[in-house]
Order: structure tokens, then sequence, then C-alpha cells
């Protein structure tokens, strides 16, 4: 099954390269590109991809706005959005991830890891690069929430417990299961009950939740 994208970035060869090598993997296709976050909005409401690229700093709407829109709070089926940056600590990640982006990439990530990001999105799997995930949201967890943590709406098994730690750690379903011995199947079955406990709409919110109730620690 072939992935389907939007890109927007304001920069064009920025924009024109990761189309390029998007477009040269066998299984994606860049089904529209945008140069502001207005554009990139009105695009994945109309073609609705399977996964959207937004850089983070774009004219008119940004790009913690545009993942807002398509995939914040309150939003129906809402579209998986990756947010990529020049900067492993930008402040506006953290803003990026409250307002419902699925995955976190740098623009040096590389050819590869830029495709393996775009696939996991579209599975919903990874979240953030295994390397950096455990510093950045262990810094964005030590802001402090808006509120105070959510409560589960029914205590987690042990077995939640590890698994809840592995996404924490931007473990892929993949991993888990191989980690754990258990089958990838169990593996979404146990995330499925997590994000159902605790509210979650994706693989980011379970860990940030993590790392905010000391479940994980940088």
């Amino acid at each position: 099954m072939t992935v389907r994208v939007v890109v927007a970035d304001d920069q064009e060869i920025v924009r024109t390269g990761l189309a390029m090598i998007l477009d040269a993997q066998p299984d994606i296709e860049v089904v529209g590109q945008a140069e502001d976050g207005r554009r990139a909005v009105e695009l994945a409401r109309r073609l609705r991809p399977d996964v959207c690229l937004f850089d983070i700093r774009m004219p008119i709407l940004d790009g913690i706005a545009a993942t807002r829109a398509l995939a914040g709070p309150g939003v129906e089926d809402p579209l998986a959005v990756v947010v990529i940056t020049t900067f492993d600590l930008d402040e506006y990640v953290y803003a990026a991830l409250r307002a419902g982006a699925r995955g976190f990439l740098l623009k040096n990530a590389g050819a590869a890891l830029l495709s393996q990001a775009v696939h996991a999105a579209a599975d919903g799997d990874a979240l953030i690069a295994p390397s950096i995930t455990a510093r950045l949201l262990g810094a964005f967890a030590r802001t402090g929430p808006a509120s105070p943590p959510v409560q589960p709406i029914e205590a987690l098994t042990i077995r939640e417990e590890q698994i809840l730690a592995a996404v924490a750690r931007g473990r892929t379903n993949s991993e888990i299961a191989h980690e754990l011995h258990i089958s990838l199947s169990t593996v979404k079955s146990h995330i499925a009950s997590l994000m159902a406990k605790l509210g979650a709409r994706n693989r980011v919110e379970i860990a940030i939740w993590a790392y905010e109730t000391d479940r994980v620690r940088s």
C-alpha cells in the first residue's frame, strides 16, 4: 500500500528536496506541497493524506497551528502529523506535541530515517527517534503540564507499565514485541488499552504522560 504524504515548508529548496526523497521511495507518494500552514491545512483536509510532514516555522499559519487544526483536541478523525525542524530542542516542538503531532524529525535526518519516520507515522508506530526521545520528552515534561497529569480510568497492569516505558523511550511496536517476547498484535492491544485508560490520542501523549508521572526519567 502506498503511503500518501503532504509536505509543507516555506523554503522551496527544502520542500522540493523532501518531496524528491519521498517520491523516490517505491511505496511513498507526495500528493501535495504547500509553502505555508494555511495552504497545508487546506490541502490536507481535501486530500486526506496518510501522513503530513510539516515544518514548524511557516508563514500565515505556523506548523503548530496547522497541526492543531488537523490533529488537535476535538478533531474528528485526526491526521497523522510529523513535525520537522532544524533544532531538536526547539521550544516550538513542545507546543507541536501538545497540538497533536505524532512524530518529530530533524531536517538533517537523512533519506532513510525520513522514509522510516513517514512509514512509522502511517502505521501509528514510532513517534520520535530513540536517540533523542528521553532527552526531548524529559525536558518537555519538566516545563510542567498545563494541568495535573490525568489519572487513568483503571489501574495499569504490570505489562501495560512495561509497554508504557518502552513507548516513552521511542521503541517501535516490533521492538517492544521482541524485547518482551510477545506478539505484535498483543503489543497493539496493550497500546490501545493504554490510550483508552489515559484518554490519549496517540503514542506521543502516552509518552508525555509517562514522563509527567515519573514513570520514566530522562
